[in-house]
């Protein structure tokens, strides 16, 4: 299972990745392998405001429908409009093209979510 050093996680299989005044969010590799073939992306518009833990998104694929969660809060500046026609990039590349949705976070601190090895730890449970 891919689980970049770079990244933090949250315990409901969202990563961030941060960078300067901006928070990348998109799902695991272990999240997308769980969900099968993702057919159907449905993302936040740009302005809304989270909480972190606040459900923003919905991905659905062959075998279910499951919630996003804002692993941090803030305000949503992009979604990637990729995703649109192309929801199985998620599969392929859950960690780079495959992203969900970019929040200009309302902190930056990112302590409160899961170091790489950390969220390896909560799978093998």
């Amino acid at each position: 299972m891919n689980t970049p050093e770079d990244l933090r996680y949250a315990k409901t299989h969202e990563w961030v990745r941060m960078e300067k005044d901006r928070a990348t969010v998109g799902i695991t590799d272990h999240a997308q392998t769980e969900l099968n073939d993702v057919v159907f992306v449905d993302l936040p518009k740009p302005g809304k405001k989270v909480n972190a833990g606040d459900v923003i998104a919905t991905v659905e694929s062959v075998k279910a429908a499951s919630d996003i969660y804002a692993p941090v809060g803030g305000e949503v500046v992009e979604a990637n409009g990729t995703l649109s026609s192309d929801p199985g990039l998620i599969n392929r590349e859950p960690y780079a093209n495959g992203w969900l949705f970019r929040l200009k976070p309302s902190a930056t601190s990112t302590d409160h979510l899961l170091s790489a090895s950390q969220y390896a730890g909560t799978l093998k449970k």
